[in-house]
């Protein structure tokens, strides 16, 4: 795993931008992009960012009120892109690479903000995926977004405006729901 430079950024955008489904868009906040490669060879790409500013599924596993989020949502990052390279078949390659990261992440991201995260989030969109890399490397679903999208609101109650996406966390700590809770 080789974290995203200055002088390797544009391939990184690139790749995204050409074979990612969700294209390339700077990622919110603070964030860290990764290289995964086996030998010289570039096999996949992920992408963290800021965690989502609310989304029901999660803050009821959490279990935390609106001050606490507030307080804390810092703690949470959102691997907002995941990529193998189309050309690229290995078997459990990506849930290895979910793995992989989840042990790194932590200490890189420690390293970068001085702020240790203590959970993961992903959205996996419901209608092209099934999420099973990430069942695979010990995420969890906890529930689905109601496809209102960053802004929230709706035009008419009910409306779905964006795909339907399974919410996955991975806690990197075992104490994270204490953490997350506490003001």
């Amino acid at each position: 795993m080789q974290i995203v430079t200055k002088a390797t950024s544009g391939l990184w955008n690139e790749y995204i931008e050409r074979y990612h489904y969700l294209g390339h868009k700077p990622l919110p906040g603070a964030q860290l992009r990764y290289f995964i490669t086996a030998g010289e060879q570039i096999v996949a790409l992920a992408g963290f960012g800021a965690a989502a500013w609310q989304t029901a599924p999660r803050d009821q596993f959490i279990g935390w009120t609106h001050d606490q989020r507030k307080a804390n949502l810092h703690l949470i990052v959102n691997n907002a892109r995941f990529l193998i390279l189309p050309w690229i078949q290995s078997k459990n390659l990506a849930s290895k690479v979910l793995s992989l990261i989840t042990h790194r992440l932590p200490d890189d991201w420690h390293n970068k903000y001085n702020i240790r995260p203590v959970l993961l989030e992903t959205f996996v969109q419901k209608d092209r995926f099934a999420g099973t890399c990430y069942k695979a490397a010990n995420w969890q679903i906890v529930g689905e977004t109601k496809g209102r999208g960053k802004l929230g609101a709706n035009p008419k109650k009910g409306t779905v405006i964006v795909p339907i996406k399974d919410v996955w966390v991975y806690p990197l700590d075992q104490n994270f729901r204490t953490l997350l809770k506490s003001t």
